[in-house]
């Protein structure tokens, strides 16, 4: 579908107004439009001036959202906000800004609790290898991981 500039400049503030967007999202909604680049580039460049766009927003919301109902890790998250063209500087604030350290860990724990739950008792050798890994596709580090783990297994 061909819009005119002014056309995707009322659908993409509309879009913007619903939830948070990127502006790399944006810019290649606007070009789907039928924008050409110099066109998308203004009007992301004016949806940003005008409050509608902003990227560390984005992040903020971005993180939140999906450590809190999605439950990832902060590696999951780093690399989708990369992949959206955030810059690096920016989810590192809105990591450190919307995810509590302890809150944090007891997702992390939660999540292999509640996977545990399939496995037999006591865990085998494999099955603390799958946990690893379970929690490691979701984006949890290492250490984070052996931490849960070792508060599982050892509650005292």
């Amino acid at each position: 579908m061909k819009l005119t500039y002014d056309q995707a400049l009322n659908r993409a503030a509309a879009l913007c107004s619903q939830s948070e967007r990127c502006p790399g999202d944006i810019f290649t909604k606007a070009q789907s439009w039928g924008l050409t680049e110099p066109e998308a580039a203004r009007l992301v460049g004016y949806l940003t001036s005008e409050g509608f766009l902003d990227e560390a927003r984005f992040a903020r919301a971005f993180v939140n959202d999906k450590f809190r109902f999605e439950q990832w890790g902060r590696v999951k998250i780093r690399y989708a906000l990369r992949a959206k063209g955030i810059d690096d500087g920016l989810i590192d604030e809105a990591l450190d800004e919307k995810i509590d350290p302890d809150e944090y860990l007891a997702t992390c724990s939660d999540l292999l609790s509640k996977k545990m739950r399939t496995l037999d008792l006591p865990l085998s050798p494999a099955d603390r290898a799958r946990l690893l890994r379970f929690a490691a596709q979701r984006g949890f580090e290492s250490y984070i991981i052996s931490k849960a783990l070792h508060s599982l297994s050892d509650p005292s």
